[in-house]
């Protein structure tokens, strides 16, 4: 009943296509691109350190270049993706300036796009079912993600690469063909300043939630990974699959109850599961409710985080600087992790989780006073339509 309302305003396939094609190639390559990278150079960390300055330079700048021309730009950078990906093996044979500025390359390549496909996507979609496509882009996106691991699961680090090159030409090929069936996107003029989205409370509501999330999840990564030992690999995978089907449910609730009800159950149910696990991290059997629970968290955050929030907040104006501004801090929050790796001898898990968990639960307090960006309309009409089907099941009851 409620998928049916959701899609009272359908998006057309031939316009939602080259979004979620997009999205789903980009995130799968960045995502595994990344992961085969750091574990490529051993944490070396003025190698990873030139991927993230490259990556967040590249953003900025292609956050203010993409948006004059983004379909072509767009198609630019997957295919500068595809052959920077291609130059990875590389990257070992090389001394250690070299393999920087081949880090750092390779970081813009990735950076520079990216908050224009996302804005993309938001701009293929309309605010009373974005959370809805986020949530069924991001499910693929997880099922991409483990597929592709499956099938070079087998193959040694440069041949991966190149199966990672291929995957992004691949990509080039469908946004190409699919893009021109649709046309271009006719794009509002109003291009706001970095100070004027800064200076918007409600933007500033949903931000910094959205930075203390991402500082304490990748400061306690390394950590959750030691004390899982060898389960982390499995318990990475059964969550990212739960995640992805969840990303479908978040976004469903997303445009039912709206988006500040679903990230305040996310935070509520992360708070939760860091302080189980720092009271109970060396009875195995918590190791399974934490990747339950992780799982169904991260798919809510994914849905509406990712790929929903920044796009209802900036309404009728250009939508890049407002992804850009939502996921830099989420993925330079990544390197974090490489820097408390060397200390984990000497960090206490139960601690760590204990701290983790009182910073998510202040990270709600903000939440609170956020104003809701579903329309008001939308959800009143689905209260007055339960509250109608609730009567008329009362009054069949009766008679």
């Amino acid at each position: 009943m409620h998928q049916a309302r959701i899609f009272k305003t359908r998006v057309p396939v031939k316009n939602f296509a080259p979004a979620l094609f997009l999205v789903l190639n980009s995130l799968v390559w960045h995502t595994l691109t990344y992961s085969l990278l750091s574990s490529y150079v051993k944490q070396d960390l003025l190698i990873l350190g030139g991927y993230y300055a490259g990556f967040a330079f590249a953003a900025i700048l292609g956050a203010s270049l993409f948006r004059r021309s983004r379909e072509t730009c767009l198609s630019l950078w997957t295919l500068l993706g595809g052959a920077m990906t291609a130059l990875l093996p590389a990257i070992i044979g090389n001394s250690v300036p070299i393999n920087i500025l081949i880090s750092l390359l390779f970081g813009a390549s990735a950076g520079v796009g990216l908050p224009s496909c996302l804005a993309y996507f938001a701009d293929a979609t309309d605010i009373e079912n974005r959370g809805t496509y986020g949530g069924i882009a991001w499910g693929t996106v997880g099922f991409g993600v483990l597929a592709l691991v499956l099938l070079t699961s087998s193959l040694d680090t440069a041949q991966t690469f190149e199966v990672l090159a291929l995957w992004r030409f691949l990509g080039f090929v469908a946004f190409f063909c699919l893009s021109r069936v649709r046309g271009k996107i006719s794009l509002v003029s109003a291009v706001p300043s970095y100070r004027l989205i800064f200076g918007r409370r409600d933007m500033l509501l949903y931000l910094l939630p959205w930075v203390m999330f991402s500082l304490v999840n990748f400061a306690e990564a390394p950590i959750l990974s030691h004390s899982l030992g060898s389960n982390a690999t499995f318990a990475g995978f059964v969550e990212f699959a739960i995640s992805g089907f969840f990303a479908v449910v978040g976004g469903i609730l997303a445009d039912i109850v709206g988006r500040k009800r679903v990230i305040i159950t996310g935070f509520v149910i992360l708070g939760i599961e860091y302080a189980v696990f720092g009271l109970f991290s060396t009875t195995p059997a918590i190791w399974y409710v934490y990747t339950v629970f992780d799982g169904i968290a991260w798919g809510m955050f994914a849905a509406v985080f990712f790929m929903t929030i920044w796009g209802d907040l900036a309404g009728n104006n250009q939508k890049e600087k407002y992804y850009l501004l939502g996921g830099l801090p989420y993925h330079l929050a990544v390197f974090l992790s490489e820097l408390v790796t060397p200390f984990l001898g000497v960090i206490q898990a139960a601690a760590a989780f204990s701290l983790a968990s009182f910073f998510l639960f202040l990270a709600v307090l903000p939440l609170m006073y956020a104003p809701e960006t579903l329309p008001e309309k939308r959800i009143r009409e689905r209260e007055v339509k339960e509250y109608i089907k609730k009567a008329k099941k009362t009054k069949e009851k009766y008679t």
